[in-house]
């Protein structure tokens, strides 16, 4: 639901931020309304590293789910709830920002094209 690892959820789990029960077959199970309100706070409380205006309006909150880094440069990937983010950046800026999978962290966007697409193509 939240498009994260298996390997997250159990971070989160011992680490206190979620509560798992066991369903009757013993499976762990988190409880959907807990899961929901995680959600919403995991957005709510996304890190903002200034308090500096900005004219970007489009910020993605999600958790890394791919980092891909040679010597120079890297690929960043970010899933926003249904959304995926991918950006292309340095890799010095991913050390310095700690980005790694299971990271939570906000994609700004600021585009000066946008293409929109219709299913089925031109008409």
């Amino acid at each position: 639901m939240l498009g994260v690892s298996d390997d997250t959820v159990r971070r989160w789990v011992k680490s206190g931020q979620l509560t798992a029960g066991e369903d009757s077959s013993g499976r762990k199970v988190v409880d959907g309304a807990e899961l929901a309100a995680f959600a919403r706070r995991q957005a709510e409380e996304a890190p903002d590293p200034s308090d500096v205006g900005r004219s970007a309006r489009n910020r993605f909150v999600g958790l890394v789910t791919d980092v891909v880094a040679d010597t120079v440069m890297a690929k960043v990937e970010i899933q926003c709830g249904p959304h995926r983010v991918v950006s292309l950046m340095s890799a010095e800026a991913v050390r310095e920002l700690g980005l790694a999978p299971g990271v939570l962290a906000v994609a700004v966007v600021k585009a000066t094209q946008v293409i929109v697409e219709t299913p089925g193509g031109s008409q």
